[in-house]
Parts: C-alpha cells; sequence; structure tokens
C-alpha cells in the first residue's frame, strides 16, 4: 500500500483554508448583528447595528449556509 503525500499535503491545506474563511465569515456574521455599547457616561443602553452591517452580516450567514449546503450536496451526490 502507498500513500499520495501530496494528495494528502493538498486536502489537508484545502481543509484548513476552507475552515478558516467559513469560520472567520461566520465571525463577520456575528459581529455585523451585535449590538454596540454606548459610550461611558451615558444611561446603558446599547444601540442597534446600521443598516449596512446588518446587510453584511446577512450575506456572511448566506454565504455560510451556502458552503454547508455546497459540503452536503458533495457527502450526498457522491
Amino acid at each position: 500500500m502507498s500513500i499520495d503525500w501530496a494528495a494528502f499535503g493538498q486536502v489537508f491545506g484545502v481543509s484548513i483554508v476552507v475552515t478558516v474563511g467559513i469560520v472567520g465569515l461566520f465571525t463577520l456574521g456575528i459581529v455585523g448583528t451585535s449590538r454596540k455599547p454606548g459610550q461611558e457616561g451615558e444611561a446603558a443602553t446599547a444601540t442597534a447595528p446600521g443598516t449596512g452591517a446588518r446587510a453584511g452580516a446577512v450575506a456572511a450567514f448566506a454565504l455560510c449556509a451556502a458552503a454547508v449546503a455546497y459540503g452536503i450536496y458533495l457527502i450526498v451526490a457522491g
């Protein structure tokens, strides 16, 4: 039995890059939907994120969902 180390390394590298990318996208989605704390000395209120931040968060979550759906497609179709 022989192991193709080049193919193994390629799969490992792509897996790391895709994992970090999806986690990064999900993190951007979380940050885009988080409430911003008020200024120091003000009442304990938090401001909602702006429209652009919310749209970016929705886009990040949609890309994460698309990546997961594509992965499931690759597993099921194979």
